[in-house]
């Protein structure tokens, strides 16, 4: 799922964006490229320290878009190359993958699990 683009873009360092909605609208919660770690070729695992907002609208409303990009990588139409991903999402509190992310990322209290179903470059 994840093509060598992609992973090029996150490897540098850029913005990320995490779109969740529920009935009350949409939400944009901001984490860093570097933060974003891959698992199972279409899985990421963020650390989350606040994302209260994101928390809740994804508990009613599991899917989630997402925004990567990185003016560092050649895209389309010269520098800068970006994505947007349509996913599910989830929040760990515990286990073996909150255990890893803990280890790297001491400031988490929770980790968002994203399930990516679609990745399209649009940069």
């Amino acid at each position: 799922m994840f093509t060598e683009k992609f992973l090029e873009v996150i490897g540098k360092e850029g913005v990320v964006s995490i779109v969740s909605c529920d009935d009350d609208g949409a939400h944009v919660a901001n984490t860093w490229n570097s933060y974003l770690v891959t698992r199972d070729g279409d899985k990421l695992l963020i650390p989350a320290h606040a994302m209260r907002k994101t928390e809740k609208k994804v508990r009613q409303n599991s899917k989630v878009l997402l925004t990567v990009g990185s003016k560092e990588v050649e895209g389309n139409r010269g520098l800068g190359c970006g994505f947007l991903l349509e996913a599910t999402a989830a929040f760990l509190t515990a286990g073996p993958e909150f255990d890893m992310m803990k280890e790297k990322f001491s400031f988490l209290t929770r980790v968002l699990e994203v399930t990516v179903t679609s990745v399209k470059q649009t940069l």
